[in-house]
């Protein structure tokens, strides 16, 4: 048995104090008052009177890119840099990351060496083999497909029948929609990633505008594929009330960085899951002039949190939140653990602190009077990561 003593126990809807948790094998066994119990304690950890929150979820995060291609013309060695993702993950409280990967078919913006389908293959094949080799934290696959990409919709399909991947999000980037609505953010955008001129971006904007996509039920035929795996279906960056009718249709349930706070709480009228980036948050507000996270959390039609690509912000987005809009930390909390697991059918196992849930626990102390770090984490009931700070 392992015992964390001394911390304020996050729970779902409310904060424990003077409590035990005790951990057996890789499961919290029970949370007991403080000392009294008689079991056989094994290891027990100080939390300092800090916080213990469970594990967070992150359902995307786009981070292994950056870590496999930290330059357009500097390709990583794959396996470092998924070793090396990990650590960095766990030490940001993240537990549970969905490697986003993206299958385009021609990028607009930059170029993205892992993004080439052999390297995207070769990455799947990697996080796959995790879950039979030693890991510190539990690597899923977020499959983003852009809705063009009509040359590899039988590799998607392929690797949802090798059960590969553990979340789908259907994508349209192209001007004028989505993301993009406007189309001069489009084009500041763009010119910020390439050398072009005013007539060449008309033109890239006409001809990715008037790209063949998916159909209906195309999409319909890999959502009936993704489902029968036991696979959720995000949408991204639903900009209308029609959009969120549309992408429910073919079986979305989740909608991610939805544009406009019209449509997000379209979304959760009708019973999606909504997910905006916990960067969004800290920078206050959207790098492209979209919804902000801190405005649809406070309206209550966001109820995910996830890092996107910077994996720091989302403890400090939930602490950020608590200190300067009274927000309470079990609200703020399921943000990142168990809304998202609820959101990927993992919930019955993780996300919240309960008893006979798998052991996936945060510690975190404060410094400098009230910036948030994490001292501890503990995946399936193993301390995977301990750090002191220094007086």
């Amino acid at each position: 048995m392992h015992v964390i003593t001394n911390g304020r126990i996050v729970m779902e809807d409310r904060v424990l104090e003077g409590r035990d948790l005790i951990i057996e094998g890789d499961t919290i066994h029970a949370i007991l008052p403080r000392g009294n119990h008689e079991a056989d304690l094994g290891a027990v950890t100080d939390a300092r009177n800090g916080y213990v929150l469970p594990g967070f979820i992150d359902i995307h995060s786009d981070y292994i890119e950056h870590m496999a291609a930290p330059r357009p013309t500097s390709l990583m060695d794959f396996r470092l840099s998924l070793r090396e993702a990990e650590r960095e993950l766990a030490t940001h409280g993240i537990t549970t990351t969905f490697h986003s990967l993206s299958l385009y078919n021609q990028p607009v913006f930059d170029t993205k060496p892992i993004r080439d389908p052999a390297n995207t293959r070769r990455f799947i094949d990697l996080i796959d083999a995790t879950h039979t080799s030693r890991h510190l934290i539990r690597h899923r696959f977020h499959a983003r497909f852009e809705i063009d990409n009509l040359a590899r919709t039988e590799e998607l399909a392929g690797y949802l029948r090798d059960g590969k991947v553990h979340l789908v999000s259907f994508m349209d980037h192209s001007p004028g929609q989505g993301q993009y609505r406007d189309l001069e953010v489009f084009r500041k955008t763009l010119l910020g990633y390439r050398d072009l001129t005013e007539s060449q971006v008309d033109e890239l904007i006409e001809t990715t505008r008037n790209s063949a996509k998916l159909t209906l039920r195309e999409i319909r035929a890999l959502v009936e594929l993704a489902e029968s795996r036991g696979v959720a279906i995000a949408s991204h960056d639903d900009d209308s009330v029609e959009k969120i009718a549309l992408v429910m249709e073919f079986g979305a349930t989740i909608s991610e960085f939805p544009v406009t706070l019209e449509t997000a709480r379209e979304a959760k009228r009708r019973g999606m899951h909504t997910v905006a980036g916990a960067p969004n948050v800290l920078l206050g507000g959207s790098h492209s002039g979209n919804l902000g996270a801190r405005t649809a959390i406070l309206d209550g039609c966001v109820d995910i949190l996830c890092s996107d690509y910077y994996p720091a912000a989302m403890l400090h987005a939930i602490f950020l939140l608590s200190r300067e809009d009274g927000l309470g930390l079990p609200f703020l909390t399921r943000l990142a653990t168990l809304n998202p697991a609820r959101a990927v059918r993992m919930d019955r196992e993780l996300g919240s602190i309960e008893t006979g849930k798998k052991a996936d626990l945060l510690i975190v102390e404060t410094v400098d009077g009230d910036f948030p770090v994490i001292t501890s984490v503990f995946v399936d009931g193993r301390r995977i990561l301990a750090t002191g700070y220094r007086t």
